[in-house]
C-alpha cells in the first residue's frame, strides 16, 4: 500500500492507503475524497480528476503522455509543470508519500 495525501483547496487533508496498480484517481474515488469528480471513470476523456503535484513530487512521478497533456488543456487553471490527471498516475511503492493538491474546482 502507498499512502497518498490529497489536499483540498481549503487545506483539508485526506491521507489514504492506495493499493499498487490502482490509479491516484481510484484512490480518491474509493475513499470519498471530495474534489476529484472523475466524470469519465478514468478513461482520460475529461479533466475532472485534475490535481497539482506537490513541489517535492514533480520529478518523482512518471511523466505525462501526449493524451494527458491534451486533456489538461481543458482543466481549470492548469499549471504546465504541476498539473496532472490522477487517472493517469498508476500507484507504485515508489509513490508512497505522494502529496497532491486539488484545485478549487473541476471543469
Amino acid at each position: 500500500m502507498a499512502k497518498i495525501t490529497y489536499i483540498e483547496h481549503n487545506g483539508t487533508r485526506h491521507e489514504v492507503e492506495v493499493k499498487p496498480g490502482m490509479t491516484v484517481m481510484e484512490g480518491a474515488r474509493d475513499n470519498g475524497v471530495p474534489g476529484i469528480d472523475a466524470d469519465c471513470g478514468g478513461a482520460c476523456a475529461c479533466s475532472t480528476c485534475h490535481v497539482y503535484l506537490d513541489e517535492a513530487w514533480i520529478e518523482r512521478v512518471p511523466p505525462k503522455d501526449t493524451m494527458e497533456e491534451d486533456m489538461l488543456d481543458f482543466a481549470w487553471q492548469p499549471d504546465p509543470v504541476k498539473s496532472r490527471l490522477t487517472c493517469q498516475i498508476k500507484v507504485t511503492p515508489d509513490l508512497d508519500g505522494l502529496v497532491v493538491h486539488i484545485p478549487e474546482k473541476q471543469i
